[in-house]
């Protein structure tokens, strides 16, 4: 059985001739070629694939998008980012997002082949040169988050609930008061108290500190 492959990419053109060179392999069906530019741009409605190979340069977070899309589990696409650059957190970003796999534009097609015969079977790809790199950041991010949750660990069940209540997207300080029953001025001393034990100078950076962790959210913190 072939494999069906989607290629979508900013440029019509080298999406139409990446489309005929993967289309000259025997085992390869390109279902549609498709040029990506609008950054709402959804590939959901197109043909269903085994593989997308997608321009992991689309502006802003569109390729990321694209890629939990595609790779999420209505889908079930095996997403590979084909770029012109490249980065460790680059790379961490578009894996997280489900990305199978990272080839840069300047690869042969030799390259890219394999790329796809591989990520069907199962296989993940990221460049050689790069894993080291890849994996000290992900140290490093361990590291940070390690650090994060010893911070937040020392907080007051009062100083947590009224974090969980900023995090949930309340702003005002009143609104945090009214929630938690209690004044304004108190909101204020458990704001700057938690602020002090976490090593930050605002609102915004204690709650940045609780991203990614909804394990930390428990019913009765609020």
């Amino acid at each position: 059985m072939g494999i069906n492959v989607l290629v979508a990419d900013q440029e019509r053109a080298f999406a139409d001739a990446l489309a005929g060179r993967l289309e000259a392999e025997s085992d390869i069906e390109v279902v549609d070629a498709v040029q990506v530019r609008l950054p709402g741009l959804s590939l959901t409605e197109r043909k269903s694939a085994d593989v997308l190979v997608l321009d992991g340069d689309l502006p802003g977070e569109a390729a990321n998008r694209l890629c939990a899309e595609m790779s999420g589990r209505v889908r079930r696409t095996r997403v590979i980012m084909l770029t012109s650059t490249s980065g460790p957190a680059r790379f961490v970003q578009a894996f997280r997002a489900g990305a199978a796999a990272w080839v840069r534009k300047d690869e042969s097609v030799e390259h890219l082949l394999r790329v796809i015969r591989g990520v069907v079977r199962g296989e993940t790809w990221l460049p050689p040169v790069e894993a080291g790199n890849v994996i000290r950041l992900l140290l490093r991010e361990r590291d940070r988050q390690s650090e994060a949750d010893r911070l937040l660990a020392a907080l007051t069940p009062r100083e947590r609930a009224v974090l969980v209540c900023l995090a949930g997207g309340a702003g005002d300080r009143a609104v945090v008061a009214d929630h938690l029953h209690i004044s304004i001025n108190t909101v204020r001393t458990h704001l700057q108290n938690l602020m002090a034990k976490l090593g930050v100078h605002s609102a915004l950076e204690a709650v940045a500190l609780t991203r990614d962790r909804e394990d930390w959210f428990r019913p009765d913190d609020v």
